[in-house]
């Protein structure tokens, strides 16, 4: 398949765990809708021992050639220097203790403008905590835990997300262009376009498919795959809260 964008998908730092926080953050990829401003982002542990997690956000920046960097969110200063907010995406808290089999959240607040789509990294690290890490446990506490820890085989497994923050005035404009042996969308409008569950299986043999996907295609991108004989391709076109189930195949004709 040949297309103009496919987004990161899981960013994963893991290896198997024996003992010691085992953390599930759910979906990879989530949306702040265009009239909204907050979201919570839930976060389930479900190892042996408490979860001391590190909330870190970047913003992620696409430069001309295409490629992305990842970036500190800006703060905004007043004339005097002084920082009064911060200009994108924080997460509040920022440092999370998740109990045994236990869920807690964390608010992820947009502030700054909301001309035009922005995207962000999110990065859940649980980490031992540290005499500065801000967690508010005592000293006992903190050597208790990592006690615990050094009873077991552990290794800490952290996640990344990412997370999309729709403009205002958002506005959705899916052109496709199909000819007899390419299928061409491109977007035309102002917010990311998702393809969910992209299935690309054999037609006289249903269960002969490759793994299914996901695509985002941003403002002013293309997404173009071939049409292939005795192939059927489906998805759904995800437009912020419009879904509408598509199908294409190769005419015989």
């Amino acid at each position: 398949m040949k297309q103009a964008v496919l987004w990161i998908g899981l960013c994963l730092m893991s290896l198997t765990a024996h003992a010691g926080p085992l953390i599930n953050v759910g979906v990879v990829y989530d949306y702040l809708e265009g009239d909204r401003s907050s979201y919570l982002k839930r976060v389930f542990n479900g190892g042996t021992s408490t979860a001391f997690i590190k909330v870190n956000v970047l913003e992620i920046v696409y430069n001309p050639d295409g490629t992305t960097r990842e970036i500190p969110v800006p703060s905004i200063t007043d004339d005097k220097g002084v920082t009064t907010s911060r200009d994108g995406l924080m997460a509040s808290p920022s440092r999370l203790i998740v109990p045994v089999n236990g869920r807690q959240g964390t608010r992820l607040l947009y502030m700054g403008p909301r001309d035009k789509e922005r995207y962000f990294r999110l990065r859940f690290i649980p980490v031992v905590p540290e005499k500065d890490d801000n967690f508010g446990i005592s000293d006992e506490e903190r050597a208790d835990y990592k006690d615990h820890l050094a009873a077991g085989i552990n290794v800490m497994a952290g996640y990344g997300t990412v997370f999309f923050v729709r403009p205002k005035d958002t506005r959705f404009d899916t052109r496709i262009n199909e000819s007899a042996d390419q299928y061409q969308l491109r977007n035309s409008g102002n917010s990311t376009v998702v393809l969910d569950e992209f299935h690309d299986c054999s037609v006289s043999n249903p269960t002969d498919c490759v793994p299914t996907t996901k695509h985002h295609i941003l403002p002013e991108r293309q997404l173009t795959f071939e049409k292939k004989p005795g192939r059927r391709y489906s998805f759904v076109l995800v437009e912020g809260q419009a879904k509408k189930p598509m199908k294409v195949e190769k005419s015989n004709g």
